[in-house]
């Protein structure tokens, strides 16, 4: 059996890493003043942050087109592979998942195994990077989906964004009337509900650092009982200065775990907007 593994764009891998894991990446699209771009194809996540605080529109993200992924599918199979596993962002995010399992019926070249992250970002990249190295030790279908759902389980994440005008607009907010309305100088404090794995707010800050320290504080408190070892990941919204200052932080309050900083690319930066901080963590699967 051979196994290919499959992301989005939006798992925000380094191309290295992409490379090193043999993992095949699937661009986002999204439309921007009228102009659709792929996601880490045909604009740079600087120039994306750029055009967002100028546009005269919000923009508008969608899914890659069915006739790309089963071109991507059909290449796979004339390469060899018999099987791809195919891991993507949350279901509440966006349909995509639901979209390839409707496509796996139709492809008899290979067999599709559709996987919802109920998360994206670099936690996703992480999962990604799991499946590959268990397919290249030639692990099983089922072996790679058991520790896949493991993973999903050792995720958490905590955003704090500037405001939340850009996750209302795009109504991936759940209760967003409870923070409508809120002073100017108020940090949401974000989250992926656990049963819904809706976003969500959690809490209000005043003042940035606060939001920074209440994220730590929440994020301490659920690895308290952890037993396995954490990847944590300062990801930023076009915000690398005060990411790398807030990994410097942290390294302080937990000298012993790997801590490393993402960022938020154009699909999701959407829906964040700029500027947006957030602490993600897993376990780690390169230890």
């Amino acid at each position: 059996m051979k196994i290919a593994v499959v992301t989005d764009s939006t798992a925000y891998l380094t191309q290295e890493q992409a490379e090193k894991y043999n993992i095949h990446v699937v661009p986002m699209p999204f439309v921007l003043d009228g102009e659709t771009y792929e996601e880490g194809v045909n604009i740079t996540t600087e120039d994306f942050y750029y055009k967002l605080k100028n546009s005269k529109n919000f923009p508008n993200t969608s899914q890659p087109p069915v006739g790309e992924m089963i071109k991507l599918y059909k290449s796979l199979a004339e390469q060899g592979y018999d099987t791809v596993i195919s891991i993507h962002l949350s279901s509440t995010i966006s349909g995509f998942v639901q979209t390839l399992e409707n496509l796996k019926e139709e492809l008899t070249e290979i067999d599709i195994v559709p996987f919802d992250s109920e998360i994206t970002v670099i936690l996703m990249g992480m999962m990604a990077i799991a499946a590959s190295k268990l397919a290249a030790q030639g692990a099983s279908v089922a072996e790679i989906m058991n520790k896949l759902e493991e993973l999903r389980q050792t995720t958490g994440e905590w955003f704090v964004v500037d405001d939340l005008q850009n996750l209302v607009r795009g109504g991936r907010l759940s209760n967003a009337s409870a923070f409508i309305g809120s002073v100017l100088k108020i940090k949401p404090i974000l989250t992926f509900d656990n049963s819904t794995h809706k976003i969500f707010a959690y809490d209000k800050v005043r003042s940035t650092k606060r939001a920074l320290n209440r994220a730590e504080e929440l994020f301490a408190n659920e690895i308290a009982d952890v037993n396995y070892p954490i990847h944590l990941f300062v990801i930023h919204a076009n915000n690398e200065e005060a990411a790398m200052k807030w990994r410097d932080q942290l390294v302080k309050k937990f000298p012993d775990m790997k801590i490393s900083i993402s960022h938020f690319g154009p699909v999701v930066g959407t829906h964040l907007g700029d500027k947006a901080l957030a602490l993600g963590w897993i376990e780690d699967v390169e230890a």
